[in-house]
């Protein structure tokens, strides 16, 4: 199996950069694994105290991989376990007891917003675009909402969960996707990470819980019906014809 999730730990911070860029760092199931065990590892090394979660080419994440979403005659069972690694991804950062900083230096699409949405700090370079785009195929923004909707202005979500519109790092920022743009990303957050880097594990464990709680509260209350929504959007015909016209890159039979 190719590494999809590359690591590497110096002076207190583990930097795990998403490394498919051969399609665009979308979270296949082994990517997704991959993530995980790259979590796992920096959260057992004694000297880390920060994650930097970064990509390679133009693309921080260009959400689920549709290559291998489970359309239309797949199995419901196979498309729940899909949505299901999904959640226990963006939960798995939201508990990680060390803080998680995203370093995005291009573009973000669908589920990828989700990743986002669930890292401490968020810095995004002036070029990168957002979308969620997930209506203009037949699905919606499910399990992402759950780290997205205690982050985004109530406003601008209910503005880009449905028109799909892209947006810039400085909008990004006035809505509280990201915590800030910059015109140089890796010095913004090797400052980000070098002052995290300065705390304590229990110290940051119990800063970091204090503002996760509240959202890991609600993540769990809804989770479980998200999920099973998300799954049943995508095998449904909508969904099939809505990825179908994506991947032929034509419109969906909807659009006239």
């Amino acid at each position: 199996m190719p590494d999809l999730v590359a690591y590497q730990a110096a002076d207190g911070i583990a930097r795990l950069t998403l490394d498919s860029p051969h399609n665009r760092n979308a979270l296949s199931s082994a990517l997704v694994e991959q993530l995980h065990d790259a979590l796992t590892r920096a959260a057992t090394e004694p000297r880390v105290r920060v994650v930097v979660l970064g990509h390679t080419g133009s693309t921080f994440c260009a959400g689920a991989d549709l290559s291998e979403a489970p359309a239309g005659a797949a199995p419901a069972d196979l498309a729940v376990a899909r949505a299901r690694e999904m959640t226990r991804l963006l939960r798995r950062i939201l508990e990680l007891p060390l803080p998680v900083i995203a370093a995005i230096d291009g573009h973000v699409r669908a589920g990828g917003l989700g990743l986002v949405g669930a890292c401490d700090i968020a810095v995004a370079g002036h070029t990168s675009t957002f979308a969620l785009t997930e209506a203009r195929i037949g699905v919606a923004p499910s399990i992402v909402s759950l780290t997205l909707l205690p982050k985004m202005t109530a406003r601008a979500a209910g503005r880009y969960f449905v028109t799909g519109e892209k947006f810039g790092a400085e909008t990004a920022a006035e809505i509280g996707l990201i915590t800030v743009a910059s015109g140089d990303v890796d010095a913004t957050v090797g400052e980000l990470a070098s002052a995290a880097a300065l705390g304590s594990p229990q110290g940051l464990a119990a800063s970091k819980a204090l503002t996760t709680a509240a959202i890991l509260d609600e993540f769990d209350r809804h989770a479980e019906k998200l999920t099973r929504q998300s799954a049943e959007l995508f095998v449904s015909d909508e969904a099939r014809e809505g990825m179908m016209a994506f991947l032929e890159k034509r419109r969906p039979n909807w659009v006239r």
